[in-house]
């Protein structure tokens, strides 16, 4: 467990019980009171995949007054709400961890069926009466969650104006006497956790500082990239619901309308990337947003969208496949559909956020590119970083651009305007229909410089350089992190290569590596498609052994990276449904920088 001293905190919280008891809810007014609050706040949350609502849910929320990267493996605090579900989890509290639970059950228990009975000697137990104190004090047990999250917070000493701020706002839309309801639960709950007699020394110790209070949002991945794009001006979004990319549509259907443009659910998700085409070849700023067996269904329309150079962005959610696979379970599995998934020879733009910032950042530079590049571009996220929680500074100013097509800078003639020129960047001037003395074709033919089709073995080699050749100067696209290294600069005996939500951790465990003495860094890779190979060569050439964790099976980013550059690396594999844990990756590490000093040692 983390000490907590009086100036820095780093607590995980956990909080589990069975869908219906109000366990997200619980973990969202902790997440945001705390973000509220001023802290760093990492939150990831487990449900069922059954639409009838049951099943168990977890919250998690790592809390820190300095900045970290993922979860950890270990929870501070575990918050039982519904003992069945939650004493497979006891398991994760780390040594002198709190586990909080229920004390007046209603019902006889079975023997070994209450969480007490289940914990380890170095667990501190804290039996309340969440039941009994909700009835008392609200008249319905319905708000038990909120009495176990005001003990928690009255326990560890948390800043008790921010939940009320909270609480207050998440209620505005009910009837005054419920707000206050909850309220006086949360505050019954803080009351005899803040004077319950404390089995350890840990409190919440000061937060970042009343000054970035004001910039500080708490947003999931996937409402990272609604907001992007927002600020990027979409015009035009085409989805179908699928977990775990539905909330990036709901977020768009509530907030596209605002300000004019428009949003449609479609029939399905071939129809939804086909009207995203219609809309991106229209001149519009087009999206949607899927999953893996949605992307599956997407490619051949994918195909279309390189072939006719179509500006479009499209958001891929992965979670555990194939198939149907596991849709409420997280994996990085989808990258070689991402990446290879079309007929021919179809290269487009693929991006990989690493964190929730990342997610908005790269939602709005992917219309940029998808404009420049004239090419669709694929925002491929994963179900743990989609439904991950951070507290996000945004900046003040909007960074993006609002309109980076090539122009045509010459008058033409109906005969002359060539839609698809060759030029010395690949790129070609780009008109949108309705513009003058610009007519042309589109078709998914092979075709000429005016778009007409033409098979002759020239004109498709000339065509094929072109739309790979226009990709390669996205690498070095402003405003955006392609790739960046972390942890020591010079010759390092081990070097770690990520994507995706696992440099999250990647960088925790590097971190961790580097304090006990071992030479080693990390390099995260943004952009997928086309990989920027000098800055990834160059790692190489500096580390002794290289190490690739990732969320699949068929190590696929690993496989990429060994074509792509011929070098050899280690693979690290896991398909738990969980995100990589960083203790598994600090072992390899250790183990990797042994052989390293084993090799200069011969």
């Amino acid at each position: 467990m983390v000490k907590i001293g009086k100036h820095k905190t780093d607590i995980q919280i956990a909080i589990c019980g069975s869908a219906g008891d109000g366990t997200i809810a619980a973990g969202d007014i902790l997440k945001q009171a705390m973000a509220k609050a001023g802290y760093n706040v990492i939150a990831f949350d487990i449900y069922p995949p059954e639409i009838r609502g049951f099943g168990k849910c977890v919250a998690r929320a790592r809390i820190t007054s300095e900045q970290v990267y993922s979860l950890k493996s270990e929870s501070d605090a575990l918050v039982s709400l519904n003992d069945s579900h939650a004493i497979a989890h006891v398991q994760e509290v780390g040594r002198y961890g709190a586990v909080i639970y229920e004390d007046t059950p209603i019902s006889d228990i079975a023997e070994g069926a209450h969480i007490s009975s289940h914990l380890a000697p170095a667990h501190l137990p804290y039996g309340v009466a969440f039941r009994e104190i909700s009835e008392r004090v609200t008249g319905s047990a319905r708000s038990r969650n909120i009495v176990a999250v005001g003990y928690l917070a009255g326990l560890y000493d948390m800043p008790v104006e921010a939940f009320h701020h909270v609480i207050t706002q998440k209620f505005a839309t009910k009837s005054q006497a419920l707000a206050d309801s909850v309220l006086d639960g949360f505050n019954a709950g803080y009351h005899i956790g803040a004077n319950t007699f404390h089995l350890h020394f840990d409190r919440i110790g000061t937060s970042r500082g009343k000054g970035k209070q004001s910039d500080l949002v708490m947003m999931s991945g996937n409402a990272a990239v609604a907001r992007g794009c927002m600020d990027a001006e979409i015009d035009a979004f085409f989805g179908y619901p699928i977990t775990p990319a539905t909330t990036i549509m709901e977020t768009l259907a509530h907030e596209m309308p605002k300000r004019g443009a428009r949003m449609l659910q479609t029939e399905d998700e071939i129809s939804a990337i086909a009207a995203t085409i219609g809309a991106g070849y229209a001149g519009a700023r087009a999206a949607t947003a899927t999953s893996g067996p949605g992307l599956a269904l997407m490619s051949e329309m994918m195909g279309l969208g390189v072939m006719a150079e179509v500006p479009i962005v499209a958001f891929i959610s992965q979670r555990g496949g194939p198939s149907t696979g596991l849709p409420t379970k997280t994996e990085q599995s989808d990258l070689n559909l991402a990446v290879f998934g079309v007929a021919g020879d179809g290269q487009r733009i693929i991006l990989a956020p690493t964190n929730v910032e990342g997610c908005y950042k790269c939602a709005g530079k992917a219309f940029e590119m998808a404009e420049k590049y004239q090419t669709p571009v694929v925002v491929l996220l994963d179900l743990y970083l989609s439904n991950r929680y951070e507290a996000v500074e945004l900046p003040k100013k909007n960074p993006f651009a609002k309109n980076c097509s090539k122009p045509i800078t010459q008058k033409t003639n109906q005969s002359s305007y060539k839609r698809f020129k060759l030029t010395n960047d690949g790129i070609s001037p780009r008109a949108i229909p309705g513009d003058e003395a610009c007519m042309h074709t589109v078709t998914g033919l092979e075709h000429d410089e005016q778009g007409r089709p033409s098979d002759h073995p020239v004109m498709h080699q000339t065509m094929s350089e072109k739309r790979h050749k226009k990709l390669l100067g996205a690498v070095n696209h402003r405003g955006i992190t392609i790739s960046k290294r972390f942890g020591d600069k010079r010759k390092v005996d081990v070097g770690i290569l990520g994507w995706g939500s696992t440099f999250g951790e990647i960088l925790e465990a590097m971190i961790e590596a580097r304090k006990e003495g071992i030479r080693c860094s990390a390099m995260k890779v943004v952009m997928l498609s086309p990989l920027p190979l000098k800055p990834i060569n160059a790692f190489f050439d500096d580390c002794g052994e290289v190490l690739v964790p990732e969320l699949n099976y068929e190590a696929q980013f690993a496989s990429l990276i060994v074509g792509a550059t011929g070098r050899q690396v280690h693979r690290l594999n896991r398909v738990t449904g969980s995100p990589m844990r960083v203790r598994e990756i600090l072992a390899e590490i250790r183990r990797l920088a042994d052989k390293a000093q084993m090799i200069a040692a011969q």
